[in-house]
């Protein structure tokens, strides 16, 4: 049985761990032995000990993927560690760490340092013969001005060969939620090596984690097209994003249905893929990852003079987002936000998930509190917010207990939730910032004399 390890259990490492633990060959026997390795910190800890007894490290609503965890587990092919020597003994290296990008003066800068550590820590044990999987999320021109030459270096004071170790790049597109898993398995993968052989060695192996029957896998021509098409693929999605804002605001002023045009827009197959109104844009990959290219332009090609105007300005623009749905509320309360009470439900940066990393609801209720409200967040999936240090309530809390109620996640417990007995006799104004009621909900609110707004409508709707 080949070893695979994880480098990083994070919500992709963690993930991905699982899906090869799941692989089986012809006679149903586990493919792999996966091993995940954390860093030696409490967060790692914690994750390398959730594994270690067959759970899952992050709140999930995938069932399919916590219930994997179990059996890898029970399996025995399915485990965890922080201890970095277990590199010596894998196949295949899959490094799933976090890669962020800091800005200076509003401009984005390569910090590469923790991603050249952890990759030197690979190449100083790494066996010869072994696959090492780039999945992580990194500037276009990393794997061949950073990677290649910390793994040639290496390799070289231990007497290796640059030729003994293969070297692929393939991003991940690991969606948590309810399709955690699959987003994993039933996915299309772009893929690339530093050489043929590299390549192959890493479609060999994606194969038999991946139903490419069904979704074919494609290969690029270098690890440098691989790295430009996730950040492309992200930075398409944040400019899509960003260009609805301003149609939202223009709904609300013209008193129309946003919602109702887009889905009348999006019945053209080339259009399907049109944004709608929300909050804002959350998570880990749209709000950092348009700028990896403009910061990789300066970094590695020494370039000054290219720019990347769509890509700032989305930026730019999702960043302020939150700050739209405050002046909302502002005005659903009568011009003053001081001293309101206000409940908003859900704080993840996307719905069914317990990822709290880089979400607009974070913005939003700095904002408010900026403001002078007194806040209280509820989420299903979230007991303890890490970013804002901040313990929440097991259950939604009374509504006659706030003046204003934010809807701000659509998570499928809040879909399925019944608002307006809830509500009973509160009087809270409403504002629906992810469209999750309904027309007949929101006229049986209205109906009780509760004000309510929704992002990208106007107030007639």
């Amino acid at each position: 049985m080949k070893t695979v390890c994880i480098q990083g259990l994070g919500f992709v490492g963690a993930a991905m761990a699982v899906a090869a633990s799941r692989a089986r060959d012809a006679e149903n026997n586990p493919t792999y032995n996966v091993i995940g390795v954390d860093q030696n910190t409490d967060l790692g800890l914690d994750r390398v000990r959730a594994l270690n007894s067959g759970q899952f490290p992050f709140s999930s609503s995938d069932q399919s993927l916590t219930s994997a965890a179990y059996q890898g587990h029970k399996a025995g092919n399915l485990s965890a560690t922080i201890d970095d020597a277990i590199y010596s003994t894998a196949d295949i290296i899959i490094v799933d760490i976090a890669l962020d990008i800091p800005f200076q003066d509003e401009e984005p800068n390569l910090d590469l340092e923790g991603f050249k550590s952890a990759i030197q820590t690979i190449a100083q044990r790494v066996s010869p013969g072994a696959l090492v999987l780039v999945e992580t999320t990194v500037p276009p021109g990393t794997c061949e001005n950073v990677v290649v030459p910390i793994l040639h270096k290496e390799l070289k004071e231990r007497g290796l060969r640059r030729d003994d170790v293969y070297l692929a790049h393939s991003y991940e597109r690991v969606m948590p939620g309810s399709d955690y898993l699959a987003s994993i398995t039933n996915f299309w993968r772009v893929y690339a090596g530093a050489t043929e052989k590299s390549a192959q060695k890493c479609e060999d192996f994606l194969q038999t984690l991946i139903d490419v029957e069904a979704f074919p896998l494609t290969r690029l021509s270098s690890m440098t097209a691989s790295e430009s098409a996730k950040v492309l693929e992200n930075t398409y999605r944040a400019v899509n994003i960003a260009f609805i804002d301003e149609w939202t605001k223009y709904a609300e002023v013209a008193d129309i249905d946003l919602f109702e045009v887009i889905n009348a827009i999006k019945i053209r197959p080339t259009h399907s893929n049109m944004m709608y109104p929300g909050l804002g844009v959350g998570g880990y990959c749209l709000t950092k990852d348009p700028a990896f290219t403009p910061a990789a332009v300066r970094e590695f090609l020494e370039d000054d003079d290219l720019d990347f105007p769509f890509s700032r300005l989305a930026l730019k623009t999702n960043q302020a987002m939150p700050q739209h749905a405050v002046l909302q509320l502002r005005q659903l309360l009568g011009g003053c936000i001081s001293g309101k009470r206000v409940l908003v439900l859900g704080v993840s940066y996307r719905e069914d998930i317990g990822d709290t990393r880089y979400s607009a609801v974070e913005t939003f209720v700095k904002n408010l509190e900026q403001e002078g409200a007194v806040v209280t967040p509820y989420d299903p999936y979230v007991l303890f917010w890490p970013e804002m240090n901040l313990e929440l309530p097991k259950q939604i809390p009374d509504p006659k207990e706030f003046d204003a109620i934010v809807i701000s996640v659509r998570h499928e417990n809040f879909i399925k939730f019944d608002f307006v007995n809830w509500l009973s006799d509160a009087r809270p104004v409403i504002l629906d910032a992810v469209d999750l009621l309904d027309a007949k909900v929101r006229a049986e609110i209205r109906a009780r004399g509760i004000r309510m707004t929704s992002l990208g409508r106007g107030v007639s709707h």
